[in-house]
């Protein structure tokens, strides 16, 4: 039986965190279906991150790693922006980002109809 490894992870998560290792949030769909993703944002606050940090994970973060901070990763001119609406303040309740309204890729709007799918505008 292997050991149950969750709390040696869980300590080394927050070690990392609280010594300002920059974290990704990334696909995992080797471990669970794609769509999840959001879940992964509430698991960092529930290992000790604020929020906004986990936020960051997918936004800042994530393309300061890929190298590609130059055209994403903020909201500004020059920007691919791709943005998820979610009901709430994700800052106050990280949970909302599981909830998403609609999705604006390249500036189309996508509504979420069990998948996200296009619709007319």
């Amino acid at each position: 039986m292997l050991p149950n490894i969750v709390p040696v992870a869980r300590k080394n998560l927050q070690h990392a965190f609280q010594s300002g290792v920059r974290i990704a949030l990334g696909t995992n769909a080797a471990v669970c279906p794609h769509g999840l993703n959001a879940g992964e944002f509430v698991t960092y606050v529930q290992l000790g991150m604020t929020p906004l940090q986990s936020l960051q994970t997918g936004t800042i973060n994530a393309a300061h790693l890929m190298g590609w901070s130059d055209c994403v990763g903020t909201i500004e001119p020059g920007k691919f922006a791709d943005l998820v609406a979610v009901d709430g303040d994700p800052l106050q309740d990280i949970t909302a980002v599981q909830h998403g309204r609609f999705a604006m890729k390249g500036g189309r709007v996508y509504k979420n109809a069990n998948n996200l799918t296009r619709q007319p505008r």
